[in-house]
């Protein structure tokens, strides 16, 4: 059969690959492997979050619901970004999918056709860009500002200049996966104002507001009149440890969605029925666990910082939000003989620890770097670290 050429812009995660091949090494060595691979959190979902959905199952709420998301749960969204951000939605400006993925698939949709032109900061989140293609626009890639001091930097006046008559959309990611960093309020606004001069939309995916330890996040929804031109990406994954229970977002003005819910109806029907219910619970009960568990990535991001400036060869810059950490190996890898890839690679199959190659994310800038998550416990950080440094030492 003949397959659709769009298919080939797609790719493939190439962290799942690693995640396999960390399980093959483990397998065939018979060593512990170390992972600082993992997007996701390693706490558990709150109870009440997982006595929600027991719940639903057995009240028999297992049936199809509205496409856009059941209303309880559009209102308990809408109130949250209205009380954390001021950002004046409604549920009619709501539409739940499954999982921020799904977001920013309908969000790009919403925005790239053939001949069009997406602005993407580099490093970023390697889905952005495959979807792009697959709907026929151009993704461009603009590099972040990079310091030790202060780590990775929104750049406008380089996003601006690349601004032309196609560009049709410019993405925002803050805090920002793969590097931790948290733009500066002065940068988002002044580049949504860019954007909202020329009739760009900006896509926000904001799916790491909560997990901020130094400075503010700024949110696109605190901008006055930010529907006209915004589209607003979040997931449940991330906050809630809920990764597996694919519960997303989109909030824009509700032309866009109204046209982006006939759409998901095509796609995926509705999000799953009692998922929804415990969105609901995740939103509006106890948000202690997830203050704990903040608390928590805080400490481990400080202790993997301290580890990491002793290791030969690295830069770090402290991120200020998520969970990962993006240091400069170039150092390393120069007196190593090593592109990023291979030093990846080797060090998994000989010490045992997994780290992301910085061409994962996904175009050029990430070559001198790699992304690790301290989203393990403290105990793997030091075991893990303590690998790195010495299979570098071993090779000098």
């Amino acid at each position: 059969m003949r397959l659709n050429p769009a298919l080939d812009a797609v790719g493939d995660e190439h962290s799942f690959y690693y995640v396999a091949k960390a399980r093959e090494v483990s397998e065939k060595r018979g060593m512990r492997v170390i992972s600082f691979g993992a997007g996701q959190p390693d706490f558990d979902t709150p109870s009440h979050i997982k006595d929600a959905a027991k719940h639903a199952l057995d009240s028999g709420f297992t049936g199809y619901t509205e496409a856009a998301g059941i209303i309880e749960l559009r209102r308990a969204i809408a109130e949250y970004l209205n009380q954390s951000y001021g950002a004046n939605v409604s549920e009619k400006n709501v539409l739940v999918t499954t999982g921020g993925k799904t977001s920013i698939f309908l969000a790009i949709a919403a925005v790239a056709y053939p001949g069009s032109k997406i602005i993407i900061p580099e490093p970023s989140f390697y889905a952005y860009s495959p979807v792009a293609r697959f709907f026929g626009a151009k993704p461009v890639f603009v590099p972040l500002r990079w310091s030790s001091e202060h780590g990775f930097e929104l750049d406008v006046n380089m996003v601006v200049e690349k601004i032309t008559e196609n560009t049709s959309a410019i993405i925002v990611n803050s805090p920002h996966n793969p590097t931790g960093a948290v733009f500066e309020k002065q940068d988002v606004k002044r580049l949504f104002d860019e954007a909202s001069s020329r009739g760009i939309a900006v896509i926000s995916d904001e799916v790491y507001d909560q997990l901020v330890y130094d400075g503010e996040f700024f949110s696109i929804t605190s901008i006055d009149g930010w529907t006209e031109n915004g589209v607003l990406v979040h997931s449940f994954s991330k906050t809630f440890s809920m990764t597996g229970w694919r519960l997303g977002y989109l909030v824009a003005q509700e032309r866009v969605i109204e046209k982006l819910t006939s759409l998901a109806v095509i796609v995926y029907s509705c999000a799953p029925s009692f998922v929804q219910k415990a969105g609901v619970a995740a939103l509006k009960g106890s948000w202690k666990p997830v203050a704990e568990m903040i608390r928590e990535f805080n400490e481990r991001r400080k202790l993997m910082f301290r580890l990491l400036k002793e290791v030969p060869g690295f830069d770090v810059a402290m991120p200020k939000g998520a969970f990962y950490m993006f240091p400069r190996v170039k150092r390393a890898l120069d007196a190593l003989g090593m592109d990023v890839t291979t030093f990846a690679n080797t060090l998994l199959e000989e010490k045992g620890v997994l780290v992301l190659p910085g061409t994962m994310f996904p175009d050029k800038a990430g070559k001198e770097f790699v992304r690790l998550s301290y989203s393990v416990s403290r105990e793997s950080i030091v075991e893990g670290v303590e690998r790195i440094k010495e299979f570098i030492e071993e090779r000098l």
